[in-house]
């Protein structure tokens, strides 16, 4: 069809698409409608009267099921799964060739997941140091956290582990390689703390950014935020001398 030919769009040929619209349901407008009388309510009782009815689970007054049962426990708003993979696993993989890294390209939640070394990146991935003894690749990994363990035979193996804050959303953009994003950053004061400690390889810990200022992975943004939410080590607060 040429361009002329195509009917320019306007007000005044714009309409609903077919199946979008229904015609009202009259009520209480007479017998021909089948609709009249008690306008589908039946006859009488409290479901008939106007106003706002019963809520869901009432029982007529009686103690309702959802009270009969005993409650337990809580649930953790804060509480995250970890997808835990082990370096023995991690190697096995590299010598089938379905992963690779490089100080370029480490390794991420989305090439353990496509390469099927992982099934579910949960909230996160998790690096574990069963099976180091196994491990004879140099590898580079920016996972969620890492055991101390796993950090020891990764520098041991001339590797470097990097440990990232991943919020849903930067997870999900991860595994789906999407990067027209930014990353969240850490808000919670007890994330901020952990990924600022050398000895998690956290990645806003200063000395860590220190000593990987020449590697490639290492993101010019991972310095200002340490910069910025390290503010918290020089603050100091007023204590009130108690009294002898």
């Amino acid at each position: 069809m040429s361009a002329g030919s195509r009917s320019r769009i306007s007000l005044a040929n714009l309409s609903p698409a077919r199946g979008s619209l229904h015609k009202q349901k009259r009520v209480g407008r007479g017998q021909g409608s089948n609709h009249g009388g008690t306008a589908g309510r039946g006859h009488n009782g409290q479901n008939s009267r106007s106003g706002a009815g019963i809520k869901p689970g009432f029982e007529g007054g009686q103690t309702p099921i959802t009270k009969l049962f005993p409650k337990r426990g809580f649930v953790n708003q804060n509480e995250r799964v970890w997808a835990p993979v082990n370096l023995e696993r991690i190697q096995h993989w590299i010598n089938l060739g379905r992963l690779s890294c490089s100080p370029e390209n480490p390794i991420t939640a989305r090439e353990l997941l496509l390469s099927g070394c992982v099934h579910d990146a949960h909230d996160g991935i998790k690096v574990l140091g069963d099976g180091a003894e196994f491990l004879t690749s140099k590898i580079y990994i920016t996972p969620s956290r890492a055991s101390k363990s796993a950090i020891r035979a990764i520098e041991d193996g001339g590797g470097q582990v990097v440990c990232k804050y991943y919020n849903p959303l930067a997870l999900q953009d991860c595994v789906k390689g999407r990067t027209d994003r930014i990353a969240a950053a850490p808000t919670r004061r007890q994330d901020i703390m952990w990924y600022s400690k050398y000895q998690n390889r956290g990645f806003l810990s200063p000395d860590l950014l220190k000593k990987l200022d020449d590697a490639p992975f290492v993101e010019e943004r991972w310095k200002l935020l340490s910069r910025q939410l390290g503010k918290w080590r020089k603050q100091e607060i007023d204590v009130e001398k108690k009294k002898k």
